[in-house]
C-alpha cells in the first residue's frame, strides 16, 4: 500500500533523492523576494522586490545552476539549512513537509500542472517587481509573502 503513496508521504526530506528534493519547489517565487532584517528590533520584513534572476512571468530562476555566481547570498536549500532559516513562506513545500503537513491541492506534484500555483494566486506573478526597477527596498515592504495565502479555486 505504501507503494501507492507519493514519495513526499513516504520519505523524510533527508531521504529524498536530488530530483525528488528539487521537485518539491512549487515555483511560487516567494523565497526569491528580498527580505530586510532589522536586527535591533529582531524583525524580518518581506518586500515585493524580486531577485534580478527571477523571471517574473514564470517565477523560475533564469540561471538556477549558476545563480550563486551572480547572487552570492542566494541560499542553497538543504534539509539542514531549512531548519536554520526563518523566512521561507508558510506555503513552501519544504517548510510544510518539515512541519509534518501535506502539500496543498495547487502544488504541481498534487495537481499535475505547474500552472496551478499561479492560477491559485500563490505565486509572485503579477505581484512582484524587479530589483532594477525598485529603488530603496524599504519602500517596498509588504506582508503577503510571509502569510499563508488564500488560494483561488480554479474556474470550472
Amino acid at each position: 500500500m505504501a507503494d501507492d503513496l507519493p514519495f513526499w508521504k513516504t520519505k523524510t526530506l533527508d531521504e529524498m533523492s536530488g530530483a525528488e528534493w528539487e521537485s518539491l519547489c512549487d515555483g511560487c517565487g516567494r523565497c526569491c523576494l528580498h527580505k530586510l532584517i532589522y536586527e535591533e528590533a529582531e524583525q524580518l520584513c518581506h518586500t515585493n522586490v524580486a531577485c534580478r534572476l527571477l523571471d517574473l512571468n514564470t517565477c523560475q530562476c533564469s540561471n538556477y545552476l549558476a545563480r550563486q555566481r551572480f547572487v552570492p547570498d542566494c541560499v542553497s536549500l538543504t534539509p539542514t539549512v531549512l531548519r536554520e532559516i526563518n523566512w521561507l513562506p508558510p506555503s513552501c513545500a519544504y517548510r510544510l513537509l518539515d512541519e509534518g503537513k501535506d502539500l496543498a491541492w495547487w502544488h504541481p506534484l498534487v495537481s499535475g500542472d505547474p500552472e496551478t500555483v499561479h492560477t491559485a494566486g500563490i505565486s509572485v506573478r503579477g505581484r512582484a517587481i524587479g530589483e532594477r526597477q525598485a529603488g530603496p527596498l524599504d519602500h517596498h515592504i509588504v506582508d503577503w509573502p510571509g502569510k499563508m495565502p488564500r488560494p483561488r479555486k480554479p474556474k470550472a
